[in-house]
């Protein structure tokens, strides 16, 4: 939809975390939603497990239940789509030092409330090719189906 949510908190905890999904989570506009997919980098607290460390049971499985977690590659931080995102705050708020948190919340609050009024999606231009030339070392073992039909199998 093309809306950007910013919070500023002290730490990076799994409590933060879990506190931090259940406030997106319970938001009118995501309140009727039966399946909210996160797309999240692979920080430890981003854990199913953080929600029973927050919340009773109960509580836990409710906000479990609704979600779906995408983790982006472990070397693929040109995959998440959170990082032009952080790029363009960073560049357009915090090319200076500040003083505080209280300052990074009032920049940040500001930015959030600009690029929500005219809101910007992602036109994703990165190809199925694109990510087979870029990840086989990771896996050498992935087959390139182009040269297949050319009556041979290439390895990657």
């Amino acid at each position: 939809a093309g809306r950007r949510d910013v919070h500023v908190h002290p730490t990076k905890t799994s409590v933060d975390w879990a506190g931090y999904v259940k406030r997106l989570a319970d938001h009118p506009r995501l309140a009727q939603a039966e399946r909210i997919t996160l797309a999240c980098d692979n920080l430890n607290t981003h854990a199913i497990g953080s929600f029973y460390a927050a919340f009773e049971p109960a509580e836990a499985f409710r906000i479990a239940s609704r979600l779906e977690i995408v983790f982006t590659p472990k070397h693929g931080r040109w995959l998440n789509m959170a990082e032009p995102e952080l790029s363009v705050m960073t560049r357009q708020r915090f090319a200076d030092r500040i003083a505080g948190q209280a300052e990074a919340e009032r920049r940040s609050g500001a930015w959030k409330t600009e690029r929500n009024q005219r809101p910007i999606g992602i036109e994703w231009q990165f190809t199925t090719d694109d990510a087979r030339r870029k990840l086989k070392r990771l896996d050498p073992k992935v087959e390139l189906r182009s040269t297949a039909s050319r009556g041979r199998t290439s390895r990657a």
